[in-house]
């Protein structure tokens, strides 16, 4: 009892160390933004990621147990450009957290300081689930991940300056390893430079973009509109023209409509995880690898 007592009157002081003490308490969004945040906060944070690897980020289950989460947190990283329109907001009215108000240190959205791409220049709804400040998916280019990551060094840093030294430390660790591996994915990706892949939703463009891989060929006739029959044999008659070799998937989508369409083209099936956090992907470097590999392999595979 004595050693209960005095257990919880250290607990009660925050003098027992361990994750739960860590300095800042952060809530990201979404889990590549969580393995940005674990790799330049490291030990320094207490991280909670909401959305799972597997869920569609525009459509997370909003648990009750989030609004604790938001309630403690110090600091908030959302993906921003209307990414979690849907979802976030009610949490954050009944989480009541000054420090996460917009315009406070506390809330950190991701998108500031990207080029974001898709801009709309009229608002037209009939065009399919659009969002006004342009595509949200910025993350799949790994530039815009070491932009997003020098900006988590300095918030961080604002918050916690006990800690400056150590995340600026490993923002250097996480932008030498970057590099090294961006020339790596470059030399990779060089032989299939101009080749087009098929998605099931535009959530890819700025990976292609980035490695020259056109991504303009949709399962989904608008973002965010099931496929339909009509589109679909739109979209086989277009593969088979032109001999277009891969079809891409998340793991929230239906790959059986994928393997009915590469089924009829001779295409290849190619599962990519919308975010770090599946077997050997835990990193955003991880799993950018895992994407930048498997589309290599995908194509050599093919004749």
């Amino acid at each position: 009892m004595k050693t209960l007592s005095r257990f919880v009157l250290l607990s009660s002081l925050g003098l027992l160390a361990g994750p739960a003490f860590a300095d800042l308490n952060v809530v990201a969004t979404t889990p590549d933004l969580g393995a940005l945040a674990r790799a330049i906060g490291g030990d320094e944070i207490n991280l909670t990621v909401l959305a799972k690897p597997t869920e569609d980020p525009h459509f997370v289950d909003a648990k009750p147990s989030f609004l604790v989460k938001l309630n403690h947190a110090d600091v908030l990283i959302e993906g921003g450009a209307e990414l979690e329109a849907g979802w976030l907001t009610p949490l954050l009215e009944g989480a009541r957290n000054p420090k996460l108000e917009a315009g406070k240190p506390g809330r950190f959205n991701a998108a500031e300081g990207i080029a974001l791409l898709e801009i709309p220049s009229v608002l037209d709804r009939s065009q399919g689930d659009i969002h006004a400040s342009g595509n949200p998916h910025y993350l799949t280019d790994p530039l815009n991940g070491r932009i997003v990551a020098a900006h988590l060094a300095r918030t961080f840093a604002e918050l916690a300056p006990q800690h400056a030294a150590k995340f600026a430390a490993h923002l250097q660790q996480f932008t030498t390893q970057l590099d090294a591996k961006m020339a790596e994915w470059q030399k990779l990706l060089a032989p299939v430079k101009g080749r087009p892949v098929v998605t099931y939703h535009n959530y890819w463009i700025y990976f292609g973009a980035r490695f020259g891989l056109p991504m303009e060929l949709f399962l989904e006739p608008k973002p965010g509109i099931p496929p339909t029959p009509a589109h679909l044999a739109e979209v086989i008659t277009k593969i088979k023209a032109g001999n277009l070799k891969v079809i891409t998937v998340q793991p929230y989508q239906n790959r059986k409509t994928a393997e009915t369409v590469a089924g009829r083209t001779g295409a290849v099936v190619l599962d990519w995880p919308s975010f770090p956090g599946g077997p050997g992907t835990t990193g955003y470097i991880e799993w950018m690898d895992y994407l930048v590999t498997s589309t290599a392999k995908a194509f050599a595979a093919q004749p």
